[in-house]
């Protein structure tokens, strides 16, 4: 079988010693190149699980050398240090999956806002498929570059699109309460990620400033065609990995637990990452896997949604694989179950 020759860039970071982990199951994939501008030695020294699996060396490479090696890159960059480098990348033929935020917002000017800076390639925005397979497949499918999408959103997109969709519930004045383990934060050390400040603790962040917001709003906008408003909470859960997202929304009549069930059954039908379940999901239920598992209460007038998944997988390196096969035409479960 010819494999498909890749690059990632930024290798140093949790998500892409995930995604290492899965390419290396991946029988039509193949591993040509790292980047890094802080390591020079073998990744399997920064990453010491990938002992005897990958011994390939971390380059400081400039576009130009990468596209020479590679057919596909994963961009684990900085916010805004992707949209730099992937217009050289695209102009050489290269496909770009990009981890990062710099393509999943349609406005330079709502980019400008929350992230602080200008975008370096504002005139892709608003072009650029979201890269969540089970709401944008088909955009997707022939794309040169793809947006992966947070992990946060992720959580919150897939319960809330189809329920909004369907009309069951208000698309405004839609409360989301979120709760991430700690290697949501990433690999760069911090002090509220010490294990002393945040062991046998849990902490609200960024309460109503969180930049996965307007992306939120935007995507599920998206996927339901109506306009939507959210009001977003993250907390930091003193656990290595896993989200658990809660959802609360004003019903629009008289909808039942059941029949919401049974709409999100309907809508995820035949995917196979989208579990919708009956008893209350717990992060364990889908730790180290790509799967989203849903549920649904009714309280009073509110509907509530609950869904886990894992923030360093469905959460962003087992979507990146999706986006993956469906690029480049290869089941789109491989490497994943």
């Amino acid at each position: 079988m010819k494999k498909t020759k890749i690059a990632i860039l930024g290798a140093t970071g949790y998500t892409a010693l995930e995604l290492m982990k899965l390419l290396l199951r991946h029988e039509a994939a193949e591993i040509v190149a790292l980047t890094s501008r802080q390591e020079d030695r073998p990744v399997c020294l920064v990453h010491p699980s990938l002992t005897g699996r990958l011994d390939l060396p971390l380059e400081n490479l400039t576009p130009e050398q990468v596209a020479d090696r590679a057919e596909c890159v994963f961009s684990c960059l900085p916010h805004t240090a992707t949209a730099a480098v992937a217009p050289a990348l695209l102009q050489r033929g290269v496909k770009v999956i990009d981890f990062g935020a710099d393509y999943r917002l349609n406005s330079a000017e709502v980019f400008r806002k929350w992230y602080g800076v200008e975008h370096p390639d504002a005139g892709r925005l608003g072009h650029v498929p979201y890269g969540l397979p089970e709401l944008f497949r088909e955009k997707i499918r022939g794309a040169s570059l793809v947006a992966n999408p947070g992990c946060y959103p992720t959580s919150s997109i897939l319960p809330l699109t189809p329920l909004i969709k369907a009309g069951m519930i208000e698309p405004e004045d839609i409360i989301i309460d979120s709760k991430s383990g700690v290697s949501g934060a990433g690999r760069k050390p911090s002090l509220k990620n010490l294990y002393p400040e945040c062991n046998e603790a849990i902490s609200a962040y960024a309460v109503g400033t969180h930049r996965h917001l307007p992306e939120i709003e935007q995507v599920i906008g998206a996927g339901s065609g109506k306009k939507v408003s959210v009001f977003f909470t993250p907390h930091l859960t003193p656990m290595d990995r896993g989200i658990l997202t809660t959802t609360y929304s004003k019903v629009t009549g008289e909808v039942a637990e059941e029949e919401a069930l049974e709409e999100l059954r309907r809508f995820y039908a035949g995917e196979p990452f989208v579990q919708v379940v009956d008893a209350l999901p717990s992060t364990k239920d889908v730790i180290y896997t790509n799967r989203c598992h849903i549920t649904v209460r009714r309280v009073g007038a509110r509907l509530l949604t609950i869904s886990v998944i894992d923030n360093l997988i469905k959460g962003a390196s087992g979507a990146a694989v999706q986006n993956f096969n469906i690029l480049f035409d290869y089941p789109e479960t491989t490497a994943l179950l």
